[in-house]
């Protein structure tokens, strides 16, 4: 007989396996046409399986969104710790957030490129997408408190922050046939100059 931690091990991996197979059908299908049985039969188990794990697809749709800004917000936020000065800790973080994006382009893609069901089961103030949100803030905050930034609405510099983050992340994930220029520059240029708008 397995061991309980060999039990409880089959059962996450088989929750990620139900994750995994939902998202990508979500991003490449649409989320409104893609049904649990659909799920179910893209890893060859029965619908009746998955509802073992998630309560519907609104609840599916939920913990996949929230495992995926977590992990973002996990790595943004080692990156913020680790850094002393508050302009080059807010320059990784932005880095951290596109290279993510291209890293992961489904998980993007489903979190700002799908229209999320208006039956989520978390509501924003109570999200991992609002802690993803709130590392790029407080490191906006670090960088007004120390004088780096001109003194403004914390806010506004943020969510242009984020716009132009995700302006560019999306633009490399979906725009393949574009001759962009080196990757790597564009990504640094940008974020300087987004940067150099907000600071003194």
């Amino acid at each position: 007989m397995p061991s309980k931690s060999k039990r409880e091990n089959a059962k996450e991996s088989l929750r990620q396996e139900i994750m995994d197979a939902a998202r990508e059908l979500f991003v490449n299908e649409g989320y409104e046409r893609v049904s649990m049985r659909r799920i179910a039969d893209r890893i060859g188990y029965s619908a009746t399986t998955i509802y073992l794990y998630f309560d519907d697809k609104a609840d599916l749709m939920t913990q996949i969104c929230e495992q995926t800004f977590g992990e973002l917000t996990r790595k943004i936020t080692a990156i913020n710790r680790r850094s002393a000065d508050p302009i080059e800790g807010l320059h990784a973080g932005m880095a951290e957030y596109i290279n993510f994006g291209l890293r992961h382009p489904s998980h993007y893609l489903l979190l700002f490129g799908t229209t999320s069901p208006k039956e989520m089961k978390v509501s924003f103030e109570n999200s991992n997408g609002k802690l993803a949100f709130e590392t790029l803030r407080e490191a906006v905050s670090r960088c007004i408190d120390s004088g780096r930034f001109r003194t403004g609405d914390v806010e506004l510099i943020s969510q242009s922050l984020w716009a132009g983050l995700h302006g560019i992340t999306s633009l490399l994930i979906t725009q393949r046939h574009f001759p962009f220029v080196a990757r790597k520059r564009l990504i640094e240029n940008t974020i300087q100059t987004m940067i150099a708008g907000a600071a003194r």
